[in-house]
């Protein structure tokens, strides 16, 4: 990933930040985003060291802060070679509690996790483009295949990023790749917090026997950008086999 530019959005999340230490640590130069942890994201940054790494406060559902990101980008880097959409939220809500799933929530799950990321696809196709061999990941889940997951909006819009990752594939090519990689529960901070007995039967219940890591996730993306060069518009998932139970 040499002299290759890479833009992650929701850099400084769990899963986020492992996708930019694998794209630092094979070369690339990153450009990543959060929303509000503004601390997190300054101590990563630091990690990344010398390279010309960058970071910047943003809301993905902020269709003119995202052009102006790929502006910036432009000018500072006269390239994008991989763009990935980590940036995403949900809340614990049970599936049959259909009034507790109000509509404030379902419009801001919709907003960031796939408007998001088409608008950020649309800020930066051309920068994208004009490399005539750049990559889309978008970083799925596996609820929007098995719809099981925090919420019912939430199952829904992964799998609506599912759909539109096969739409801009077939749209985008062959200048730009577009692929989702989808997880399973991954130990994260946040996963960490949650009840120690429901994660334990998560655990329990995955073939493999334990939890995704985010560094799994982080390796997963990369190859997908440096080794599966032939991956277009297809779901990889790193899930240890979840959905077959």
């Amino acid at each position: 990933m040499q002299d290759k530019v890479v833009v992650v959005t929701g850099g400084s999340g769990g899963i986020g930040s492992e996708i930019v230490r694998s794209f630092a640590l094979a070369g690339a130069t990153i450009v990543f985003t959060y929303r509000n942890a503004k601390v997190g994201a300054e101590k990563l940054l630091a990690e990344l060291g010398p390279g010309g790494h960058w970071t910047r406060a943003l809301d993905v559902d902020d269709s003119a802060a995202l052009n102006m990101l790929a502006a910036d980008v432009e000018r500072k880097h006269e390239r994008c070679d991989v763009l990935v959409n980590c940036a995403g939220i949900t809340r614990f809500v049970a599936h049959a509690e259909l009034d507790a799933l109000d509509d404030e929530l379902i419009d801001r799950i919709f907003r960031v996790n796939w408007r998001g990321a088409f608008a950020s696809v649309r800020a930066f196709r051309p920068l994208l483009a004009s490399t005539g061999d750049a990559l889309v990941v978008n970083i799925s889940s596996i609820a929007g295949v098995t719809a099981m997951g925090s919420n019912i909006a939430y199952c829904a819009s992964k799998a609506a990023l599912d759909s539109m990752t096969r739409s801009l594939a077939r749209a985008l090519a062959p200048a730009i790749r577009v692929v989702s990689v989808s997880p399973g529960l991954v130990d994260t901070e946040f996963v960490r917090g949650l009840d120690q007995g429901w994660r334990d039967e998560q655990a329990r219940r995955t073939p493999l026997g334990r939890l995704a890591t985010p560094q799994e996730v982080g390796t997963a993306v990369l190859a997908v950008a440096t080794t599966l060069k032939y991956s277009n518009g297809c779901i990889i998932p790193v899930d240890g086999g979840r959905p077959l139970t």
